[in-house]
């Protein structure tokens, strides 16, 4: 890129490269200084840059790989402290529903948050934004087979059919057959005759966490806590109409671009497509 700069824009190349404009600039002061790991670092930049400072480096080292470079994931790390690249800090964990006891379902996952196959366990939960005095609401369904959100519906108030419609577009993907476990915790929504009702019509299974206990249901929490980690707390948003539109990027990012190291390296999208390809 160098030996073109003479003749064209830089913000042409930077375009045509897909390089940000830091990254170019760090590469070339590292050139001038006779770093012998300015490409290795550019590379590590533009990945940090490219996912908004969400990656730590065993992503940043996962992709890598993908790109064909043999490096080692400490490396990595002693250079991202070296560039002063660091990952956001997780939140605190969200407290769980804690309120008086109904009709409750038992808990059929027992913490064994893993699956064998796409469809076959799936928890929910709702969780609450601020946004200048107002309130939103996004109650997604997860996959635990590979972490995919299978289904999602946002709403300024947490009504009964935010879930409904949430149940009608994940039933929507199930194939003839699959009958998955849905497991929550015991709020009041997973509680209503209606909704244990439309499980039982799709032959769906219900599992609820113990009373308070947020760990039977870490998996979604831990969805949450990396969701508001990387794109709440990370933004500034004025209204709630911003705030859903960036929900429904950061969902399509999560389940098709974003690696998981527990998935291989692979965005949860990427992951079912590939073990579907696979010969049986």
């Amino acid at each position: 890129m160098l030996e073109l700069r003479p003749h064209f824009p830089l913000a042409d190349l930077l375009r045509a490269a897909e390089l940000a404009r830091s990254s170019f600039y760090y590469q070339l002061k590292a050139i001038r200084t006779g770093d012998k790991r300015c490409d290795l670092k550019a590379k590590i930049r533009e990945i940090f840059n490219r996912h908004k400072g969400r990656y730590g480096y065993r992503r940043v080292t996962a992709e890598l790989r993908q790109q064909g470079l043999v490096v080692n994931h400490k490396t990595v790390q002693k250079l991202m402290v070296e560039m002063q690249l660091k990952s956001l800090v997780r939140p605190k964990r969200y407290k769980a529903y804690d309120g008086a006891a109904s009709e409750t379902a038992p808990d059929r996952l027992e913490r064994d948050f893993t699956a064998d196959e796409p469809n076959q366990k799936w928890v929910t939960d709702v969780t609450e934004f601020k946004v200048n005095n107002q309130k939103l609401y996004l109650s997604p369904v997860m996959d635990l087979y590979n972490r995919e959100i299978v289904s999602y519906e946002i709403a300024e108030r947490p009504l009964p059919v935010m879930i409904k419609n949430m149940l009608t577009k994940a039933f929507n993907r199930l194939d003839s057959g699959q009958r998955p476990i849905l497991h929550s915790d015991q709020g009041w929504q997973y509680r209503m005759p209606a909704y244990r009702q439309r499980l039982h019509q799709s032959g769906v299974v219900q599992s609820m966490s113990r009373k308070g206990n947020c760990y039977d249901n870490a998996a979604m929490e831990s969805f949450f806590g990396t969701l508001k980690c990387e794109l709440f707390h990370l933004n500034k948003f004025d209204t709630t109409e911003t705030l859903k539109a960036a929900l429904h990027d950061y969902i399509r990012y999560y389940n098709v671009d974003r690696i998981k190291i527990g998935l291989g390296g692979l965005s949860p999208v990427a992951y079912r497509t590939q073990a579907a390809a696979a010969p049986a």
